[in-house]
């Protein structure tokens, strides 16, 4: 969506802001101006005090394009939006998810033996995000009767959620109009988003921005980061193997992202780059702009949904990152940390040396008088026929001049961009999978219009990620049944403890896997040693994280499903079918469904209806015990407690059906 003629504010716009409710979608706005005596300034930052001192540098250092990578423009104004992500620095040490956990894999040496899987039982979560997200809208003004001929201002809109779908269509109203009428538009923008409802994942909002509106569809929660407080509990949403029907809905972060536009001169690689993605290696994507090379990051990203990218990428990385240090300082011959980083300045084929697979993508932004925000402001690209190399150059035929010019690319490495930008992908990775000649078949060449290219580029973008969807999800669907929760089986008896769910052991997941096949769709996509990348799958950064969270929500899922069966099923129907020792286990087992109810702390109807069903099971089992046991089992006070609360209960409901029966009023508890 772009800020057309027809926008405009209400003529009294509400300024009352509710910070709590704007705090639902955002951290702060920032203005920040690139002064050339001082650097980087933060000019306004609402609400006050919102970020460290460390944290301003860095939000400032990062709102602006890289000096080195930007061409000369002689036009007046020129506008970008691009997006990073930096660490918030109260979460520095506890930055890194532990990933010593993972079950290593022998490779094939005689060395070690079975080892099981298995998560704590009290898996906890930091409710303070890790990090922070900056969409940032910046304008470059050219301007002879300034110093040094112009001057640079960014708008930068923090979130800890990643919902470019809705900042970045927010920042092509907010960037302009803060150009137009000043600071005022930060507190017209602050109330409006503080009038929003709270953002629910994975469904379609509209959210009013005066008399326009944004109509955006959210990210699963399944696909959200963990380290933004999100619970187990509140992400029971259906992944593997299910496909969803409509194609609108995102599976992941950045569904909005132009996959084929970016790499539209690369489509050929695209499924090495998702098996390099799906294990988690490190990857620097280079590109000539902040924009290009952020959503190149993004679209990788998006390109193994539903999986969640569990190692840390950054769209737009600079050199004052604080963690830039870190990675310069690394020995030689040291692994480099699974990361993913979008740069535009060239100081990192240099400085990054260890990196093991470099990606370079867009093309050098012309010399255009603007940016044109109506046409691929979102993804930040300025259309220009000259951008990318088509999609007929990037699936040509074999040919000697081909090979020869891929010959000279790789032996001249990565370090040949500092003398011409081109796109290309140096890796030694040999991928496993295919590219699916069918699929790039189906993509439509647009031609050289940008209006037409714009809406062809929708059909691609389609397409592919509906393949690569496809693609992930197939080859997630083998952990299916460590992660499918369990009904009571009919006839059987819902009050004891559910089943657990089955254990998890690499090496014989691996052997079953190898012994039945990854099923008809991978295997006529894969060459024949598919079960490495399974092998590599289980050895990377994104296996524990994701399995863990999938493994915790079936086991949420299963606690409710075998609740549900209870609250249905008549007690006295399995009573009678049960031997002594099995009404025993289910008097325990009610028990402690019952003590872990109330200690739920849960105070809404459901809880209350739940725990009254469970005193009355209680009863009904105690009543069938012989005495020697019943005496037995009400020596400990807070089980005599609970059967003392039943009876009470069931003498009440008795003494208000009796009262009624006379004539007279229920009996209420609420005082008077």
């Amino acid at each position: 969506m772009s800020r057309s003629p027809s926008f405009s504010l209400r003529s009294e716009p509400e300024t009352k802001i509710d910070e709590k409710a704007f705090h639902q979608w955002i951290v702060a706005f920032c203005i920040i101006r690139f002064d050339l005596e001082q650097g980087q300034l933060i000019e306004e930052c609402y609400p006050p005090g919102s970020l460290t001192q460390n944290e301003e540098l860095e939000v400032a250092f990062s709102s602006f394009p890289d000096s080195v990578s930007q061409n000369h423009n002689r036009s007046s104004i020129h506008d970008c939006i691009f997006f990073f992500r930096i660490r918030r620095q109260e979460v520095w040490q506890a930055a890194n998810l532990v990933s010593q956990e993972i079950v290593e894999v022998d490779d094939g040496s005689a060395s070690g033996g079975k080892r099981e899987l298995k998560q704590p039982n009290n898996i906890r979560r930091s409710k303070t995000p890790k990090f922070l997200y900056g969409f940032v809208f910046n304008r470059q003004r050219h301007d002879e009767r300034l110093k040094r001929g112009g001057e640079q201002k960014s708008v930068v809109i923090l979130s800890h959620s990643p919902y470019s779908s809705v900042f970045r269509p927010l920042l092509q109203i907010m960037g302009p109009l803060y150009f137009d009428i000043g600071k005022k538009a930060l507190n017209y923008m602050a109330a409006s988003v503080s009038a929003w409802p709270a953002p629910v994942p994975g469904q379609l909002m509209e959210l009013p921005i005066g008399n326009a509106s944004l109509k955006v569809n959210l990210p699963p929660a399944h696909s959200l980061p963990m380290d933004g407080g999100i619970y187990f509990e509140e992400v029971a949403s259906p992944v593997a193997p299910f496909l969803p029907y409509n194609q609108s809905i995102p599976q992941g972060l950045f569904h909005d992202s132009d996959l084929f536009g970016t790499f539209r001169g690369l489509l050929m690689q695209l499924w090495k780059l998702w098996e390099l993605l799906l294990i988690g290696e490190p990857i620097l994507v280079i590109a000539p702009t902040p924009p290009q090379c952020c959503e190149a990051v993004a679209g990788l990203v998006s390109l193994i949904a539903p999986l969640v990218c569990s190692v840390d990428f950054r769209p737009y990385f600079t050199i004052h990152d604080p963690e830039f240090a870190q990675l310069n300082s690394l020995p030689e011959g040291a692994t480099f940390p699974p990361m993913v980083l979008g740069v535009t300045n060239l100081f990192f084929l240099k400085s990054l040396r260890s990196i093991p697979h470099i990606v370079s993508v867009g093309s050098p932004a012309p010399n255009s008088s603007r940016l044109a925000m109506s046409s691929r402001a979102p993804t930040g690209r300025i259309p220009d026929g000259k951008e990318g190399f088509g999609l007929q150059n990037s699936l040509k035929r074999f040919n000697p001049s081909n090979l020869l010019n891929a010959v000279k690319l790789r032996r001249d490495g990565p370090l040949c961009l500092m003398t011409e930008h081109r796109e290309a992908i140096w890796s030694t990775y040999a991928a496993i999978t295919k590219p699916d000649t069918s699929i790039l078949n189906r993509l439509i060449d647009a031609g050289m219009s940008p209006r037409v290219e714009e809406s062809m580029s929708v059909v691609n973008n389609e397409i592919l990620r509906r393949h690569f969807l496809e693609l992930t999800t197939n080859f997630l669907a083998p952990f299916g049944p460590y992660l499918r929760a369990t009904t009571p089986s009919e006839g059987s008896s819902p009050f004891v403890d559910p089943p657990p769910l089955p254990s998890f052991d690499a090496e014989d997941f691996l052997a079953s896997l190898s012994a039945r096949g990854p099923g008809k769709f991978l295997l006529k996509r894969m060459r024949g040693n598919w079960l490495e990348l399974y092998r590599r799958f289980l050895r990377g950064h994104n296996f524990l994280p994701w399995f863990r969270r999938r493994r915790a929500v079936a086991e949420q899922q299963q606690i409710r499903l075998w609740m549900q069966a209870r609250m249905k099923t008549d007690i006295h129907q399995f009573i009678s079918k049960m031997s002594e020792l099995e009404v025993v286990d289910s008097f325990n087992a009610i028990e402690r469904h019952l003590l872990g109810e109330l200690q739920s702390g849960n105070a809404n109807t459901d809880s209350e209806a739940t725990s009254q069903k469970l005193r009355g099971d209680l009863k009904a089992v105690f009543d069938v015990l012989p005495k020697d046991m019943q005496e037995l089992l009400l020596m400990n006070p807070e089980r005599a407690d609970l059967l003392k609360g039943t009876h009470e209960e069931e003498n009440m409901k008795l003494s208000e059906q009796s009262f009624v029966q006379s004539g007279g009023v229920p009996f209420s508890n609420s005082p008077r």
